[in-house]
C-alpha cells in the first residue's frame, strides 16, 4: 500500500464504487469506517500543511504527489 493523497483518493473511489455495486454493495459500516480513517488522514495532513506554513517550509510534504503539484514560476533572467 503506498500512502499518498492519490493512493488516499482512489481509496475512496473504490469505496464510492462498492457502495453502488447493486449485486453486492459493501456494507456500510464498513464504508463508515474507510470514510472516517480517509477523513483522519486528509485532517492529518492539513496540520501538517499548516505547520510546514509556520516554520516557514516551502518544499511539499512527502504525502503529496510531487508531480501533480505546481512548479515554480521561473523569471526568464539568468
Amino acid at each position: 500500500m503506498k500512502n499518498r493523497m492519490s493512493d488516499l483518493r482512489n481509496h475512496l473511489f473504490e469505496t464510492l464504487e462498492a457502495l453502488k455495486d447493486k449485486d453486492d454493495p459493501m456494507a456500510i459500516e464498513r464504508a463508515k469506517a474507510i470514510s472516517d480513517v480517509g477523513q483522519t488522514i486528509i485532517n492529518s495532513a492539513k496540520v501538517e500543511l499548516q505547520a510546514m506554513e509556520l516554520i516557514g517550509v516551502r518544499e511539499p510534504a512527502p504525502f503529496f504527489d510531487q508531480s501533480r503539484l505546481p512548479q515554480p514560476a521561473t523569471s526568464g533572467h539568468a
